[in-house]
């Protein structure tokens, strides 16, 4: 897991001292190597976590001077060493032993179309000195960021907007559209917007050509299908190809690594599934962590109570971290320092003090996210299933969406104010082909859209503040490829995430698989009251917010009058939404 930038100039030499400002923001990301590269109208940096191929050979940018060819990449590639084997009985030769510079060789070897042979979660951009192009691809599920700003002078990349940020040149005014679905989808904004308009991101499962005049080009390289397949499975087949999926999918995450390997466990049947997969693996010395907080009436701040099961059970090395809300709230503004984009999921500051310890005792996780959208495991997803009333997006945005578009214009000043942009965003998603029914449509687009900029992206950036790669298992594009194909009813059935909770049976106690659904808790920023109020108020008082102009005081006035009464569908605080888009605000643009 790395850090990746890069310039490519359109008039002049390209600016290496830009490329150079941008790599202290990715020092995080990549703690162990930092390097840069300039060939006329191009510069590329990087930051290294090294992980695979330890040695000084797979440090980036990499060139492969006799294919003309130099690349920075952030991610693994879990099948790199079948295509290098491929490779290497095809005549090519190899300087290193990790995926890098597998990469190379398979974009030589199929050009454009290279992605759609590659497992794994990567973000890269290669220089083709032949063609004087520039490709880059970001992997089909969005797990690695891919973040650019291009105008006339140059196109710049970079693995955050902090980065970019740093070069310079970047327009910093807010996308009214953007704005939008970032108070509407849980600060889920689709690629390619981002808040601001000079920040744009890569789709996920598409790549992008730009030639040194500045003529971009993008190609979708993968589209996933739910629509069932011509042989009629059974309850206990679809099972079974589940689960031999899900062993693979974790099998490849632990086999592509110099380095051991740990568990996220929350507690959740998810990672504690995790756990008992790579027990079954054979993995020795299993690590595992948990965090929790302090309660507040209305909700626990713990889940140690089911977390510590499964460490009984399979005896693993456990470490359990309890936070105190004293120590929460002066962490919180260096959480939102390494958002790329403004989160509003409270269980961010969670995986941020998390990674923390967890880095100081490996360097690779393996974490459970993905598995509530590709299983529907949410308690909205029946819901919607349920009601039968209206269109697609009528059904899906009744139980998702954080606030209605009248809302929404009475919280925004008329500078803001514009079409539902969000309600005709998600009518699109829904009315893409190769879909069977109504869920099939929703959790695709869950799955592809939403997860990719919610749990995923926050996963990756807490992760990566402190050095340490997370892999996602749940999300291994052939296992979701299968799910998407599965009927709904055995995703929707026992409350959600049926097949995983069968699946289960026997390997993980049945007080885990059974309980209610669990969220990654932090009360405190939920229930807001005390301190935690105090410091929303300053923010949202400040002269800054008055200055920037986005909120209506009369909205913002109310929700400070009755802060812990005002929630979303999905049990957010409205009041923790506006706190947060503020401070990122004031963070990285003021």
């Amino acid at each position: 897991m790395c850090g990746i930038c890069g310039e490519l100039n359109f008039k002049q030499a390209a600016d290496i001292h830009a490329v150079k400002r941008m790599l202290p923001k990715l020092e995080s990301r990549g703690p162990d190597f930092e390097d840069s590269w300039q060939q006329g109208r191009i510069a590329l940096g990087h930051r290294r976590l090294a992980i695979i191929d330890l040695s000084a050979r797979s440090n980036q940018p990499m060139a492969d001077r006799p294919l003309g060819l130099t690349i920075v990449f952030n991610g693994a590639i879990y099948n790199y060493r079948e295509l290098r084997q491929q490779f290497i009985a095809e005549g090519y030769e190899f300087a290193s032993d990790g995926d890098t510079e597998v990469i190379i060789k398979a974009y030589h070897k199929w050009g454009e179309r290279c992605p759609e042979y590659l497992h794994g979660m990567f973000a890269f951009a290669i220089w083709d000195q032949n063609k004087q192009v520039l490709f880059a691809a970001r992997d089909r599920m969005g797990i690695k960021p891919f973040y650019f700003s291009h105008n006339e002078q140059h196109f710049r990349f970079a693995s955050n907007p902090q980065a970019l940020l740093a070069a310079g040149d970047v327009d910093t005014s807010i996308d009214p559209v953007a704005l939008h679905h970032q108070f509407s989808l849980h600060a889920v904004i689709p690629a390619p917007r981002t808040i601001l308009n000079g920040v744009r991101k890569l789709k996920p499962g598409h790549s992008l050509t730009i030639d040194k005049q500045g003529k971009l080009s993008e190609r979708r390289y993968w589209f996933l299908k739910a629509t069932r397949p011509d042989t009629v499975l059974s309850e206990q087949e679809w099972t079974d190809a589940i689960h031999d999926a899900l062993r693979e999918a974790v099998r490849k995450r632990i086999d592509v690594a110099d380095v051991p390997v740990g568990v996220l466990l929350s507690g959740g049947l998810d990672s504690s599934l995790l756990v008992a997969l790579l027990a079954e693996a054979g993995v020795r010395d299993l690590r595992t962590f948990s965090i929790g907080f302090e309660d507040q009436p209305e909700e626990k701040g713990s889940e140690f109570e089911f977390s510590d099961q499964v460490v009984e059970r399979y005896q693993t090395q456990h470490h359990k971290f309890h936070i105190a809300n004293s120590e929460v709230l002066p962490r919180l503004p260096e959480a939102v320092q390494f958002m790329a984009e403004p989160m509003f999921g409270q269980d961010a500051v969670a995986f941020y003090l998390l990674s923390e310890q967890v880095s100081k005792k490996v360097k690779v996780v393996q974490s459970g996210q993905g598995a509530d959208e590709v299983f529907a495991g949410y308690f909205w997803f029946q819901k919607m299933q349920d009601d039968i009333n209206g269109t697609d997006v009528d059904r899906f945005a009744r139980y998702y969406f954080d606030r209605p578009h009248s809302e929404f214009l009475q919280m925004v000043t008329p500078a803001y104010r514009g079409a539902d942009y969000t309600t005709q965003r998600i009518a699109e998603l829904l009315a893409e082909p190769d879909a069977d029914e109504f869920m099939d449509r929703v959790l695709r687009m869950d799955t592809t859209t939403l997860v990719v900029d919610d749990p995923v992206k926050r996963v990756d950036n807490m992760t990566m503040a402190w050095g340490l790669e997370a892999r996602v298992p749940f999300l291994d594009h052939q296992l979701v490829e299968l799910a998407a194909q599965m009927p709904p009813a055995l995703k929707l059935a026992s409350g959600g995430k049926h097949v995983l909770k069968q699946i289960s049976r026997g390997l993980i106690p049945d007080a885990v698989i059974d309980r209610p659904k669990g969220y990654f808790p932090m009360p405190a920023l939920k229930y807001v009251r005390g301190e935690f109020l105090g410091w929303m108020r300053d923010i949202l008082d400040s002269q800054a917010c008055r200055n920037r102009g986005i909120f209506e005081r009369a909205y913002v006035e109310r929700l400070l009058s009755e802060p812990d009464q005002h929630f979303t569908a999905l049990q957010g605080s409205k009041l923790w939404h506006l706190a947060l888009l503020e401070l990122w605000l004031q963070s990285h643009i003021d």
